[in-house]
This record gives C-alpha cells, sequence and structure tokens, in this order.
C-alpha cells in the first residue's frame, strides 16, 4: 500500500470518476491511475468502485466505508509533512487565506497588517470568493484559513468559530427621503434597492425581513462587494443595504448611513479550519490577530473536543 494509491481513490471520487481528469490532476497517465487503484483492491481484497465495462460509475458500499479512513490518511500525511516543515522553519512559509470580498476588503487589512510586521517572512496569499468558494477552498487543502459570514457552519469537515458580530446599513445620497423620520421596512420596499448577491454578506437576513412583513423589495442591483454597491448609490439608481463596516464616513463624503441592524437583525462572521488539520504556530498567531478571543489554547481545544465544548464571548 502506498500514498499514491491512495491519492488515486481521492482524486477519483472528487473527480466525478472520471479517470482522465484523475490522471491529469495527478499528473500521472490514465492507466497509471487504474493499475493504482486496482493494486489496493487486491491488497485490501474489496472492490472499491462499481464498473461498468472500464468506466468507473460510483463506490460500492465497501468503498463508501473505505473513503474516510482514506482521506484521514492523506490529511495525516499532510500535518506529518507540516510538522517536520513546522521545526526546520518556525519564522518562515506560506499562509493562504480565503474570504469573501466585504471580509478582505474591510475586516482583513488591520490583522494582516499586524500578522505582516510579526512575521515579515512568511508570504501570504489572499484568496477571494462567495462563501460557498471559500469553504471549498479550505477544505479541498488550497488554503489554511477561511474567513464568511455565509455557510462556513455548513459543512461537518470544518470548524467554524465564530469571530464577530455586525449588522447592516442603508445607504443614501445626502438629502434623500429616507434620512427624515424612522427607517422602516415599508419606506425601504417603496424604493429601488441596491445589495449584496444571494449567498453573501448577510443577503439571508434582508430576504428574510422582507418576507416576514409580507414585502416585496425591488432589488434593482446586486454585487459581490460594497464598494461596487456604494457606487451605483451615489450615481443615484437606488438605496443602498451594505454591512455596516463597509461604510467609511471620512471617505464616503457623497453618502449617508442608517443603521438598520433594528430592520435586518444581527451577522455573524466566522472563521474556520479543516477538521483534524495541524496548523502551523504562525497560523495560529494569525487567527489570534484577525479575532483576539480565538487563542491558541481555544483553537487547539476545539479542533480536538469539538466546537460544542467550548465556550467564549464574542
Amino acid at each position: 500500500m502506498n500514498f499514491q494509491q491512495l491519492r488515486s481513490v481521492r482524486e477519483t471520487v472528487r473527480c466525478n470518476f472520471n479517470l482522465t481528469d484523475v490522471a491529469s490532476a495527478l499528473h500521472t497517465s490514465q492507466p497509471g491511475v487504474s493499475r493504482q487503484i486496482r493494486e489496493l483492491e487486491e491488497e485490501l481484497g474489496i472492490e472499491l468502485f462499481v464498473r461498468a465495462g472500464k468506466r468507473l460509475t460510483g463506490l460500492t458500499e465497501p468503498g463508501a466505508h473505505v473513503l474516510p479512513i482514506v482521506e484521514r490518511l492523506l490529511l495525516e500525511c499532510s500535518n506529518l509533512k507540516k510538522a517536520g516543515a513546522e521545526y526546520m522553519a518556525q519564522q518562515n512559509g506560506l499562509l493562504s487565506i480565503a474570504a469573501t470580498h466585504s471580509q478582505a476588503r474591510y475586516a482583513l487589512p488591520t490583522a494582516v497588517q499586524e500578522f505582516r510586521a510579526q512575521f515579515p517572512n512568511v508570504k501570504l496569499h489572499l484568496h477571494q470568493g462567495s462563501p460557498k468558494q471559500v469553504a471549498e477552498m479550505l477544505l479541498s487543502g488550497e488554503v489554511d484559513v477561511a474567513i464568511a459570514t455565509e455557510a462556513l457552519s455548513d459543512y461537518p469537515d470544518l470548524v467554524a468559530l465564530p469571530c464577530y458580530r455586525w449588522t447592516h446599513a442603508v445607504i443614501v445620497p445626502p438629502g434623500h427621503d429616507l434620512l427624515n423620520g424612522p427607517l422602516t421596512l415599508e419606506r425601504l420596499a417603496a424604493f429601488a434597492l441596491i445589495t449584496y448577491d444571494t449567498g453573501f454578506t448577510g443577503r439571508t437576513h434582508i430576504d428574510q425581513a422582507f418576507a416576514q412583513h409580507q414585502l416585496a423589495p425591488n432589488i434593482v442591483l446586486t454585487a459581490m462587494d460594497a464598494d461596487v454597491i456604494k457606487t451605483y448609490v451615489a450615481l443615484g439608481m437606488g438605496v443602498g443595504i451594505v454591512a455596516s463596516i463597509a461604510f467609511e464616513a471620512e471617505r464616503d463624503t457623497a453618502l449617508r448611513a442608517l443603521d438598520a441592524g433594528a430592520l435586518f437583525g444581527i451577522n455573524l462572521t466566522r472563521l474556520a479550519v479543516r477538521r483534524g488539520s495541524y496548523l502551523r504556530s504562525y497560523v495560529y498567531a494569525f487567527i489570534e490577530s484577525f479575532a483576539p478571543m480565538l487563542t491558541r489554547t481555544l483553537v487547539e481545544k476545539t479542533l480536538n473536543d469539538g466546537p460544542s465544548d467550548v465556550h467564549y464571548d464574542i
């Protein structure tokens, strides 16, 4: 048994049983992949895949039982390499972070700046995407840490730790009618609205609030990040709904903000790591820079015991 055989099994499932794609992902040949799988099956004494001629079409029952073990073995192999690298270079390496646009633009800069000052020889790679893409990058091992408001807590293979709470703000040009009188969902629904795409930055809470009051908001434009939303609000195309941290009074001088926390509720941003992964010392340091309550001791306890056993205030 060898790790190449295990990788062939894992990638076959990830590539939806397409051996051409598996061979490309592993930088080998299709017959080589087939041989690795067959040799492992012979050693284990079971068929891992359902076959239709030469094609693989799915996992057998024993294959589905074995796959999580294969995943754990490959994860521990990666952890072993990282542990060795940890002691070879305590202050050098690479930290990859995946975050949504709003988190990367408004929440991360201070933590990144502090981290760079503390670990100048560690290279930082910042990846951006939708909450689902951010979660998938972490699940695949492409990144070490993921940060988002949506999605991260939906994956059992991720440990998602709450970091901070935030609310939405309504943004309008100076002199807008909404600046006079109380801000209500009924008044908002009377205007063209510009806000986040579905699944981004608390959009679920926005939709739920209007639905609960049986209102149909006129959303004329959606975007992934607040800067785009603010641009079109400033052009007079509608009223914006953004994360409150995205409004910066000293920079957004052409706009005014109204607190909408009472309308759309409280949102929770989470930081996630892969369950069972080995984290280098500087990863713990970054996590604590971003969310000071997430100390190394607490994160390690969460990884070992599970989130339900850990309690802290945010």
